[in-house]
Parts: structure tokens; C-alpha cells; sequence
């Protein structure tokens, strides 16, 4: 875990070494002080001796003039450190986060990413800022004045070393009590996090169903959660304040009993006690602020311990040694194949896969909702890989492909169709980043998208607001249909994505498709029949296993699924997918 942290020092070592330095620059100028006020007062005011005093004072003087300057200096290079080494941590985690494969993906909530990047990234930037200065400073300076305080007088030097070795014990303690609490407390984050994210991305459908009470109540009980677990922490650790005040106080009675005894019996000089109680008050101020630091670690190394996990993270997906960067063709092949998300699954969510498809068919793909057709094709553009068996694309192996070559060439147009920020262009160019705007808007012809847009005042500059919230889910559809054409792919996936297109629009985008695009291998998944019916060749889905492979005409002859699917939707009598069973 350290180790993985400490990669991202990178570009700010010079500023984390600085730090210290003048933090320890500071101690060091800090220490002296008080002797040499020890000296002021017993060669100086006691005696009567004015150059002695000018001397002293004049060196303090000096001394307090150099811990200004690396006391500043120390915050402004600290400041530099840790924000750096936040900057870092994001940046490294969200490029992992873009080469996880989506099995890496589903391990995580969007919600817990999101915390691990802020609120956790937070902590260690603070935590880190803290170690650079005080976890240098206070150790050293509490080190410096203990030495201090037995070069003056070891007999009273040994009250504070007790009470240090006690303090010490105490903090390990609640340490270790807190340490479980600060651990919850962010997964309780990453469920405040999510409760927000899913009603302000769907607020329109909270606020047409009137659930915003009860919205409310499961963001209260979320933040309750939060409130709950820092106050267990926080009341373990609020013994530290009156532990170490009892501490501070008896502290100073001690030296002062003591030390008055000593100036009485001539053992000790005024200067002398004079330093040992300003040692005492800057020994027992730095158990303070180790005491904070504690603290602070604490809720750092929870917050360590998440971060360090996603950019501990391997995609479960990784290009050959040597991968091959042509696509011949758009041809593909399942070969025995079995897929399951989870190793540890009773069943296969894919079974006995066995599929030839011609580069430039039409492939249509049917079934009732679970039947694990989105599965399947998932599987062609490697998004996921296979349990068992091989997913051959342009007659290879899909795992001997250079992954970025291999999904240039696999264009898939999901089911959530999402749109970003910006105009339609800069959506439309997320296919081709180099496309002109000629040949955008040639894609946006074959997806029967150019009407509409040819609608809107801007025209191609039309801003489209985040998840595309301004346009309609037809019109959404059509867009994300475009953006993948413009790939200019071998093979192009449509995962129900023209559900929201009446099927006049339907019709048009398929025959575009028959016509401008011969060559590429064009996979349709459906649950209208209507926009597969004039498939090259139909697959039936059920239950994660190839039920049926024809023609339209075939199978409604030869499958009682697709037979049945037919008749529910030609007579409109029911839901194909009443029964549950496909």
C-alpha cells in the first residue's frame, strides 16, 4: 500500500524533501531560544551585565528571524507536496479506471469511485501534509527539548519523559479503537454518495412519481449513518484532550514544586527553570500535535486502504504478448463457448455457444428478457472474455487482437444510450475524432437523425445538456447510431437500439444500412420483430443458449419461442414475455 502511494510523489520529491528540512530547520532555531534565554537571564539579568544581554537577545533575535522563514517556507513547499500528490492520485486512479475491463468495473459502485476520488483522495492530501511537517517537526522538536531539558537538569527532565512514554501508550490505544470506526465511516460515504448521484441523474422520474419524501428519508438515513459512525469516533478520541491537559498541567506543577526546591538548595538556577518550563510547554504542545496526527493517520490509512485498491486494480482483460493489429474481415465464429460473470457461479450465464456469421450478414437476435443476448455479443468486441471455448472475429481469436484495434472495428450501440456535454458534433466525432462535418452528417443520414437536427436553430452546434436530456430517447437512439457509423467498423452491434424509433424511422435506418453498408457484418438485438424480420438469419435466445437459428419464415414454422413471439405481437393478444419463460 505504501509503496503503491508513493509512486505518485512523482514531479513534487524536491518540495516533500524540502519540507522537512525546514520544518526541522524550524525545530532546531526553536530550541536554541530558550537557552540561550537561560543564559540572558542568569549571565545577563542576574549579573547586571547589559552586553550579555544584548548578546543573547540579539542571537534570539537571529534564531526567531530563521524559524519564521522555514516555518514559511515549510507550509508553502508542504502546501505544494500534497496537493501535488492529490493531483496524482486522482490522475492514476481515473487512468486505471479507464483501462478496467467491465468485469473490473462491476466491482465497483459509481458512487465508491466517486468517494475514493475526492473525499478519500481529501484525507491522504491532508494526511500527507500533516506527515511532511508535523509528523518531522513535532517528533524531532519533542526529541530536541527532551535533550534539552536532561543537558539542564536530568532529575527533572524525568517527569516529562514519564509522562511522555504514558501519552504514547494512551494515543496506540485509541489508535487501534478508532481505526474500525474511520473504516466504516467511508463505505457509509460511498451510500450518501450513490443516495445523491441516483435522484439528481433521475430527477425528472422522482419528481413525476412525487417520491421526493421519499428521497429525503433514504438520503437522512444514509447521512444518519455517516453522523453516527464519526461520532463513535470521535467519542473515543475525545479522552485525548483531557488526558493530555491533566498531563500538561501536572506537568508544569511538578517542574515548578521541584524546581523552586532546587533554587532554594542552590541546584538550580532561575534561568534554568525558566527553560525547563518553556521545554515543558513545547514537549507537551508537540504530544499534542502528535496526538492530532494520530488522529489524522487513523482516518488516512482507511482512506489508504480504498485508494490503494483501485489503483492496485489489473483489468482481467490485457493484450497478447505479440497482438495482431488487422482485422481481415468482419466474419465471426463462437466456438463451444460458456461464459459466466462470476468464476464461483452454479450455472453459466452462456452455455454451448456454437455460431458461424458471414462477414457483411444481417444476424437478428430475439429472446425474452434474461436470455442473455446482450451477453452474447459482449462477448464478440471482447468487452468481457469467454469462460471456455474461443470467439474467433476475421478468422482469429478475439484474445490475439490488440484490444483498441480489435473495438475500432466492433461498433456497438448499447442499450443506455448516452450522450455527453457539448454540441452534437463533438458527441457525433466521439466515433471518429478526425471526422469532418461532411461526413458526420452523412452518418447522421443513415441513421435518419439529419431531419431532426436540421430542425434545431444551431443545427450540428447544438448543445446537447449532460445524458442528453434535451432530445428524446428516439432522437437519442439515432445520434448514438451515427456516432458508432462514423467507426466505419467492420462489424456493427445494435443492443435494442432503436426501441425508441417508430418503425417507419425503423425501416428507413434498416434499408440505409442494406444499402450503404453491404460489407459490414450488422448484428440486430430486438424485441420487435419488425426490425429483424428481414434479418439473413434469425437467432433465438433462451436461457443462455442458442434455442433456434433461420429465417423469419423458417422459424415461425420451426420455433414455438419465436412462433409465439410472432403471434403475441402480430395479434397484439399479449406480452411475449408474459409467462416469464424466455
Amino acid at each position: 500500500m505504501i509503496k503503491t502511494l508513493a509512486k505518485n510523489i512523482r514531479g513534487f520529491v524536491k518540495e516533500s524533501v524540502l519540507t522537512p528540512f525546514f520544518m526541522v530547520l524550524e525545530v532546531v532555531v526553536e530550541t536554541i531560544i530558550p537557552f540561550l534565554m537561560a543564559t540572558m537571564i542568569d549571565k545577563g539579568v542576574n549579573k547586571g551585565d547589559m552586553n550579555q544581554i544584548l548578546i543573547s537577545g540579539g542571537l534570539m533575535g537571529i534564531c526567531a528571524v530563521i524559524g519564521l522563514f522555514a516555518g514559511t517556507m515549510g507550509g508553502i513547499y508542504g502546501a505544494k507536496a500534497s496537493a501535488g500528490f492529490a493531483r496524482n492520485l486522482r490522475r492514476s486512479m481515473f487512468e486505471n479506471i479507464q483501462s478496467f475491463s467491465f468485469a473490473n468495473i462491476d466491482r465497483y459502485s459509481t458512487a465508491g469511485l466517486v468517494t475514493r476520488m475526492t473525499t478519500d483522495v481529501t484525507n491522504l492530501q491532508m494526511a500527507y501534509q500533516m506527515m511532511l511537517r508535523m509528523c518531522f517537526r513535532a517528533p524531532f522538536s519533542l526529541v530536541c527539548a527532551m535533550v534539552m531539558t536532561f543537558v539542564i537538569n536530568a532529575r527533572l527532565a524525568s517527569i516529562y519523559l514519564v509522562a511522555t512514554v504514558l501519552l504514547s501508550i494512551v494515543l496506540i490505544f485509541l489508535m487501534k479503537a478508532t481505526y474500525k470506526y474511520f473504516n466504516q465511516v467511508f463505505e457509509k460515504y460511498d451510500e450518501l454518495n450513490a443516495s445523491v448521484q441516483e435522484n439528481v441523474s433521475s430527477i425528472r422520474v422522482v419528481k413525476a412519481f412525487v417520491r421526493e419524501d421519499h428521497e429525503v428519508k433514504k438520503f437522512n438515513k444514509a447521512a444518519n449513518n455517516v453522523y453516527r459512525l464519526f461520532v463513535k469516533a470521535e467519542n473515543a478520541m475525545v479522552s485525548v484532550s483531557p488526558i493530555m491537559m491533566f498531563t500538561i498541567y501536572g506537568s508544569i506543577i511538578a517542574i515548578s514544586w521541584f524546581g523552586a526546591n532546587m533554587i532554594v538548595s542552590n541546584t538550580l538556577t532561575t534561568g534554568e527553570l525558566t527553560s525547563m518550563l518553556t521545554y515543558c510547554m513545547n514537549i507537551l504542545m508537540n504530544l499534542l500535535m502528535v496526538a492530532m496526527i494520530f488522529v489524522m493517520l487513523t482516518m488516512s490509512l482507511a482512506s489508504a486502504k480504498r485508494v490503494s485498491g483501485v489503483l492496485n486494480e489489473k483489468s482481467t482483460l490485457s493484450n497478447p504478448q505479440n497482438p495482431d493489429y488487422n482485422v481481415e474481415d468482419g466474419s465471426i465464429e463462437f466456438e463451444n463457448v460458456y461464459f459466466s460473470y462470476n468464476s464461483t457461479a452454479e450455472k453459466p450465464v452462456l452455455s454451448n455457444i456454437n455460431l458461424s456469421i458471414k462477414s457483411g450478414e444481417t444476424i437478428g437476435i430475439i429472446g425474452g428478457t434474461g436470455s442473455s443476448k446482450t451477453s452474447l455479443v459482449n462477448l464478440i468486441g471482447r468487452l468481457y472474455d469467454v469462460s471456455r471455448g474461443c470467439v474467433r472475429v476475421g478468422g482469429k481469436d478475439v484474445r490475439s487482437y490488440d484490444i483498441e484495434t480489435l473495438r475500432d472495428e466492433v461498433s456497438v450501440v448499447l442499450q443506455s444510450n448516452v450522450l455527453f456535454s457539448g454540441t452534437i458534433l463533438d458527441n457525433l466525432r466521439w466515433g471518429n475524432q478526425n471526422a469532418t462535418e461532411q461526413e458526420c452528417i452523412e452518418a447522421c443520414k443513415l441513421a435518419c437523425a439529419d431531419e431532426f437536427i436540421g430542425s434545431f436553430p444551431d443545427k450540428y452546434n447544438t448543445k446537447i445538456e449532460q445524458g442528453g436530456a434535451n432530445v428524446s430517447g428516439g432522437q437519442k437512439q439515432r445520434l448514438c447510431i451515427a456516432r458508432a457509423l462514423l467507426k466505419k467498423p467492420k462489424i456493427l452491434i445494435l443492443d435494442d437500439s432503436t426501441s425508441a424509433v417508430d418503425t417507419a424511422t425503423d425501416a428507413k435506418i434498416r434499408e440505409a444500412f442494406k444499402s450503404k453498408i453491404p460489407n459490414t457484418t450488422k448484428i440486430i438485438i430486438s424485441q420487435r420483430i419488425s426490425s429483424i424480420a428481414h434479418a439473413d438469419r434469425i437467432i433465438v435466445m433462451d436461457d443462455g443458449e442458442i434455442s433456434a437459428v433461420g429465417t423469419h419464415e423458417q422459424l415461425v414454422e420451426s420455433s414455438p419461442i419465436y412462433n409465439e413471439i410472432y403471434t403475441a405481437q402480430t395479434s397484439g393478444s399479449r406480452d411475449f414475455d408474459e409467462k416469464g419463460e424466455m
